[in-house]
């Protein structure tokens, strides 16, 4: 499946991807979000929404409109809480009366080096008021008489980032972590590419996961393939940085400028955090250096 060509999901629609499940497309569209964000309904009777989404008053109809006769909201799974995947888990969760699992709040899993970090802005939009009522730990089992999910604690791309593994299905929902359409945002301080690294690595000893559902984008047909473009993606990204930084001392905007040619203006800013995100990896490795504060507008030079 081409997912940028034949992905062209109908939003308000619960369409049947698989046996007991249903994906939404939440209505927000962007050059960070594709087609928009997809919501998971999982189960036949007793049902999980995964990633209920943005606040969008048609979205939350339509998910609610998903429910038949027979069928309950009895869990609502949040990967991680950028806001286009978790604001409307509040909505719902007061309506249905089910609550909201995830791995904890929007500073959970964040590194001891991110965390110390101050002035960086940026990210993707946090949601900071996100407060889940049940906590998810890394090899958590949630199960009903429908279907059972194993958390995986996957930060990089934000330090509460879950995946979750469908039991007996050998299918994951990868969130934010691992899309088909477009490389993950790793956007520091909310994101850790070290953190992003060891993830991917983290997956790649999975080789039975048949399929991933990604947070944007079609399933991913071949995991261990993508896992693996995305991880040579970020190397060869470290090998341009640090081929620029050899020549000299170098700031973000110049790096950026230097080894992303062609990029749409509207994703200038993402570029730029990515970079920033292979900074600090490579500071923290004590392969580089800050020369100065750490800013935004510092340069960086090989140790």
């Amino acid at each position: 499946m081409s997912d940028i060509n034949d992905f062209n999901p109908l939003y308000g629609v619960a369409e049947e991807i698989t046996p007991g499940l249903r994906r939404i497309i939440a209505p927000n569209p962007s050059p960070m979000t594709f087609h928009g964000t997809n919501t998971y309904i999982l189960g036949s009777s007793q049902l999980a929404v995964i990633d209920p989404g943005p606040i969008s008053d048609r979205h939350l109809q339509a998910i609610l409109n998903s429910v038949g006769v027979d069928q309950k909201i009895t869990h609502i799974i949040v990967t991680h809480s950028h806001v286009d995947h978790s604001p409307l888990a509040l909505s719902l969760s007061k309506i249905t009366g089910a609550p909201v699992l995830a791995f904890g709040n929007s500073a959970a899993g964040k590194s001891k080096v991110m965390s110390k970090l101050q002035g960086l802005g940026g990210g993707e939009g946090v949601d900071a008021n996100f407060s889940p009522d049940t906590l998810l730990k890394d090899n958590d089992v949630v199960k009903t008489t429908d279907w059972e999910l194993q958390a995986f604690h996957t930060p990089g791309h934000m330090g509460n980032h879950l995946c979750l593994y469908w039991l007996g299905k050998n299918v994951l929902f990868s969130g934010d972590l691992v899309m088909g359409w477009a490389t993950s945002m790793v956007s520091p301080p909310d994101g850790d590419l070290t953190d992003f690294m060891s993830s991917l690595r983290k997956l790649m000893l999975r080789p039975h996961d048949r399929v991933y559902y990604p947070g944007h984008g079609a399933p991913i047909l071949n995991p261990q393939k993508r896992l693996l473009e995305l991880y040579n993606h970020r190397k060869n990204r470290e090998t341009q940085i640090l081929s620029i930084l050899g020549c000299g001392s170098s700031t973000i905007s110049t790096i950026t400028n230097n080894i992303y040619e062609n990029i749409d203006v509207k994703l200038i800013g993402a570029a730029k955090r990515n970079v920033l995100a292979h900074l600090i990896d490579l500071t923290v490795r004590e392969i580089c250096k800050p020369e100065g504060a750490f800013d935004l507008k510092v340069k960086f030079s090989l140790r």
